[in-house]
């Protein structure tokens, strides 16, 4: 497994941008397929976008389709969210993870073992 932490959170107002990053400790980066899921108050925890571990492959909740990015560089490490034109039913806490599956479409959170502490993401109106 990886330990992965994540950045980049805050508070921000309806059609700002943030750029979350989840740092993965290790030499085996490349071998993981990369998501963030997120999780609001009283709700289940709910995919947000995926990426696979040559980065050539990315997946995407519809409600994020067109406003968010997810991207990696192998050679530096860091996972990216970068989330434009964000709106209140964004805010949740964003969880990075990871796992050795081969395929992100779709994804299955049960194939991601190793997860982050999280990051608070608040959009207000």
């Amino acid at each position: 497994q990886v330990q992965l932490v994540e950045s980049g959170g805050g508070l921000v107002q309806a059609g700002a941008s943030l750029r979350l990053s989840c740092a993965a400790s290790g030499r085996t980066f490349s071998r993981y397929a990369m998501a963030w899921f997120h999780q609001a108050p009283g709700k289940e925890r709910e995919f947000v976008a995926a990426i696979s571990r040559s980065g050539v492959t990315t997946y995407y909740a519809d409600s994020v389709k067109g406003r968010f990015t997810i991207s990696r560089d192998n050679a530096k490490n860091p996972v990216y969210l970068q989330m434009n034109s964000l709106k209140p039913e964004d805010t949740a806490v964003y969880y990075c993870a990871a796992g050795r599956t081969p395929k992100v479409i779709p994804p299955v959170i049960n194939d991601f073992g190793s997860w982050g502490q999280g990051t608070q993401v608040t959009v207000s109106s």
